[in-house]
């Protein structure tokens, strides 16, 4: 089966092709063609390949505006061009959708009916820039592929065993009942790595007590016990918990109420700046990438150095909330872009969770790829550095999911 995948975010579209049999293996496998186009709010950013290799890359005025233009042109690559494999749009069997928010009646991962687009469309004042840019999605491969089976896979769905006592917020018991409550997200990451990780230390999941740490752009962590998420960082929408690329993650609520009874800000500035204008961007003033950061840090500029020693501090708080949450702590695992990409991160965390157990060899830290186990001999946790593997997770679930 020829699976097409779409995981839309706020600013980047990231898609790729799978062939996937009815017996899929547990191991992830490379697709056949992916792409990534992003926006910088001049540019647009894209870059094309294929299983051989060919590649393209170019870069051109941003049309921001006019999103589904830019991804159905991006899309037409699949079998025009340079990187074509394959011969005509009819080859794609499925296509599954990566969908940040399903709100508190899609638990479920399932195939796209008009209820289900729905409802992910009631839901998306919770999430706007991600759901929207998930139903732009759905809507241009209705248009290119009509006929084509499609599947939603839900950020949320793995939180659904959140416990009330970590899902239900401490304000008026009435928000729980209208639907205001923790979801939590980068379900389908937390989830794959909390799999990944049985299988590299060859033991039992449900015999585990995990924190998974997925920490890029946007970043949130996961206390999985058993195999089940009992506990998140990130809340009710994606702003709550870890510092993050631009967003702030929490923050005092007074700081909002201030700001909007001293006619500093309106609603409408406020979801600006907690969401574009805040974390190592607001901090350093320079970056919301890392690389940026540590490079900045390393010669000397202090406001990087105040941005990653915020972004460390905040990180360890979290990670000590969810083991108390798991009651104990038997792996920590890194994932996404500054999690499988940042030494230093990873040595600023374990280094001030030495009291937990953790500790990793340096060696191994510095030079560890994808999956690999960092920890010391000696360390009572493991310290797991995994590859995210969302896009192929959802073209597994196509396989689950469509009749064939």
């Amino acid at each position: 089966m020829k699976i097409l995948v779409l995981n839309s975010g706020s600013s980047s579209q990231k898609t790729a092709l799978f062939e996937l049999g009815p017996e899929t293996s547990s191991e992830p496998v490379s697709p056949l063609w992916e792409s990534k186009l992003d926006w910088d709010g001049t540019k647009e950013i894209l870059t094309v390949k294929n299983s051989s290799g060919k590649k393209i890359h170019a870069e051109n005025e941003s049309r921001f505006a006019d999103r589904k233009a830019s991804v159905e042109k991006v899309l037409q690559n699949l079998w025009n061009g340079p990187t074509a494999v394959l011969s005509n749009d009819s080859e794609v069997q499925a296509i599954g959708h990566r969908i940040v928010h399903g709100g508190p009646h899609l638990t479920e991962h399932s195939l796209i009916t008009a209820e289900v687009k729905h409802a992910i469309s009631d839901v998306s004042s919770i999430a706007p820039l991600h759901n929207q840019a998930g139903l732009q999605g759905i809507d241009l491969a209705t248009k290119l592929f009509p006929d084509i089976p499609q599947v939603a896979v839900f950020d949320t769905g793995f939180h659904r065993t959140l416990p009330d006592e970590a899902k239900i917020y401490p304000g008026p018991y009435s928000w729980y009942a209208a639907g205001i409550r923790r979801y939590g997200f980068h379900g389908i990451n937390h989830e794959y790595c909390a799999r990944q990780t049985a299988q590299m230390l060859n033991r039992n999941i449900a015999s585990l007590k995990v924190i998974t740490c997925h920490l890029g752009n946007g970043c949130s962590l996961a206390a999985i016990d058993g195999g089940r998420s009992i506990d998140t960082t990130m809340g009710f929408t994606p702003l709550e918990g870890l510092m993050m690329g631009t967003r702030s993650g929490s923050i005092d609520p007074g700081i909002l109420t201030h700001l909007m009874r001293s006619g500093t800000a309106r609603a409408e500035d406020l979801d600006a700046i907690l969401n574009r204008q805040s974390g190592l961007l607001g901090v350093s003033g320079l970056s919301s990438d890392m690389r940026d950061i540590v490079e900045a840090m390393r010669k000397g500029n202090e406001r990087a150095k105040l941005a990653f020693d915020i972004f460390v501090h905040r990180l360890c708080a979290c990670i000590g909330a969810m083991a108390a949450s798991l009651r104990g702590l038997d792996v920590l695992v890194f994932t996404a872009g500054i999690g499988e990409n940042s030494s230093d991160v990873r040595c600023g965390v374990c280094d001030r969770l030495a009291f937990l157990g953790v500790a990793i060899d340096q060696t191994k830290n510095t030079s560890g790829k994808p999956d690999a186990d960092i920890s010391r001999h000696d360390s009572s946790v493991r310290v797991l550095v995994i590859g995210a593997q969302e896009d192929w997770v959802i073209a597994r679930e196509c396989t689950r999911i469509v009749p064939r």
